[in-house]
Order: C-alpha cells, then sequence, then structure tokens
C-alpha cells in the first residue's frame, strides 16, 4: 500500500464482520474492549460503525451510534499507529460525524485528543476515571440475584433514569451477551439498581453499575466483583458521582487513566448521582 493522501482514503460503512479489526486496534490502544460487545454495539445501531480503507486495507475506524431523534455518541475512534499525521482520522471523523444529522453528539475523549474535540465544538461536561484493582473476597450479598427475563422491562425503565438516551435494542443485547453477568437489586417489586461485568481483552470490566445510593452500589458491586474470581477488574466512574469514586476506594482500587464526557449540545437531564459506573467508553 502506498499513499499519497487522504484522498486516497474510501470510508465506508463497517458490518459486525469488520469489528476483529476494530477491537484489535482498540486493545492495542489498551482500552480493553470487552470480548461480546460487537453484537451489542451493533444491536443498537447497525448502520453506525465506519472503516476507511486504502486500496481495500483497513487504517480507520470510528463509530457514531444514534439513539433516538435526538442524541447520538461517538467512540471508536483508530487510525492505525503508522499511519497517523496524514489527516485520515479528520477525514474518518467527518463521514461518521454525519451520521449523526442535527443530533447532540456525546464522547468520551482520551486526555490527548480533548484539544481537538473542543475545536470541533465539543465541550466539557465532566471527567470520567477508569479505576482497577481486585476486589476483597466476598460472597453475593443478600439481595443481589442474577437478572432473569422477567426483570428486562424494568431495567429498561431504569436504565434510562440513568442515561441521556433510552437504548432498549441495546441493554436488551448486553444483558443477554456471552460472558456478560447481569446482576439487580429489589426493594420489594421496585428495581434499586442492576449491573453487569464481562470479560475483556485485558481482564474483566464493570459497566453499567446503576444504583439509587451508596448502600445499593455496594452490593451490587461485591456482587459483580465476587463473580470475577479474584482478577483483576476495571470500572469508570464519572466524577460527578463522588460517592461512587469513594466506592472504588474503599475497595483498595486504582487509577489508572482518565477521560472526559464532552457533547456538542443539551441532552436531557438524567440521574448521574445514579451513574457509579458507565457502560462502556465505546457507546457511552
Amino acid at each position: 500500500m502506498v499513499l499519497a493522501a487522504p484522498t486516497d482514503l474510501v470510508v465506508g460503512r463497517a458490518g459486525p464482520e469488520d469489528w476483529p479489526v476494530i477491537s484489535g486496534w482498540a486493545a492495542a490502544e489498551g482500552w480493553n474492549p470487552g470480548l461480546s460487545d460487537g453484537p451489542a454495539f451493533f444491536a443498537q445501531d447497525p448502520d453506525g460503525f465506519f472503516l476507511g480503507r486504502i486500496d481495500g486495507e483497513p487504517v480507520s475506524a470510528i463509530s457514531v451510534v444514534t439513539y433516538g431523534p435526538d442524541y447520538a455518541f461517538l467512540g471508536c475512534y483508530l487510525v492505525r499507529p503508522d499511519l497517523r499525521g496524514r489527516g485520515l482520522g479528520l477525514a474518518t471523523w467527518r463521514t461518521g460525524l454525519a451520521h449523526a444529522g442535527d443530533r447532540t453528539v456525546g464522547l468520551d475523549g482520551v486526555v490527548a485528543q480533548q484539544d481537538n474535540y473542543r475545536r470541533s465544538g465539543f465541550a466539557h461536561a465532566h471527567r470520567t476515571t477508569r479505576w482497577t484493582g481486585v476486589a476483597p473476597a466476598t460472597r453475593t450479598p443478600d439481595g443481589v440475584r442474577a437478572v432473569r427475563p422477567e426483570d428486562i422491562e424494568d431495567l429498561l425503565a431504569y436504565d434510562a433514569l440513568c442515561t441521556p438516551a433510552d437504548r432498549p435494542r441495546f441493554l436488551r443485547a448486553w444483558l443477554g451477551a456471552p460472558g456478560h453477568h447481569a446482576v439487580v437489586r429489589r426493594s420489594g417489586s421496585r428495581v434499586t439498581g442492576y449491573g453487569v461485568v464481562r470479560p475483556g481483552h485485558d481482564g474483566p470490566r464493570i459497566g453499567p453499575l446503576f444504583a439509587d445510593g451508596p448502600e445499593d452500589a455496594r452490593a451490587l458491586f461485591d456482587a459483580l466483583t465476587a463473580h470475577t474470581g479474584g482478577h483483576e477488574v476495571a470500572v469508570d466512574v464519572p466524577e460527578t458521582n463522588p460517592a461512587g469514586v469513594a466506592l472504588v476506594e474503599a475497595a483498595g482500587f486504582t487509577p489508572s487513566f482518565e477521560t472526559a464526557r464532552m457533547y456538542t449540545g443539551p441532552v436531557r437531564p438524567y440521574a448521574q448521582d445514579r451513574v457509579f459506573g458507565v457502560t462502556t467508553l465505546e457507546l457511552g
């Protein structure tokens, strides 16, 4: 492959068959993508993934996944390391972002790219920090159990309180994906929180971890980490929830890297105090 200019780049939609390329690049960046993320990601918006190719060979990627008429989320923004600095990323960015139309777009940007995102119209909302550690051995707490099919409708409603947009297609796939372990806590018939842990390239990841308050979050966190068998686990905690930060600090977790949640416009209000761990940095 001989690269003359970004005009050699052809950006087109990516399909599930292309996901191993995109997730492999993400793993090489140290992002620790989940092993079963692809089907759930494509379930939300099968047209929201793009690959840039030169002479048919993949060189860049981006996802701009739509959630209804008002919101989209940008992620998986990647250029092959040996081809960076040539304008390929910007060309890929423009094609992907056009998929959002006039929706507000969110992203979780790494520190090195945040100034570039600001220049593209994204405003900083808050920081999110990835915390990693091995939780003390424990059993699944009382009141927490595995999610059952009869829980799904209630979890869709609860999830909608904790996110900038409804995402039923994604969540149904996420809860049942291979290797994903989902737990719920209830008070009587009412959901007071739920969470998921899934296998990643570099170890398990928790996400989401949504709960009414610290007690529910701790019970769910203990149940999820108990499922990891003593492996180091990661969770992305937004600074907008100090109780979430206190939870992982008390468990002995340490920060490994940070991102910034950024938006191009307004998003609907949601219960940020219930977000003890974001679902995924790739899809929000």
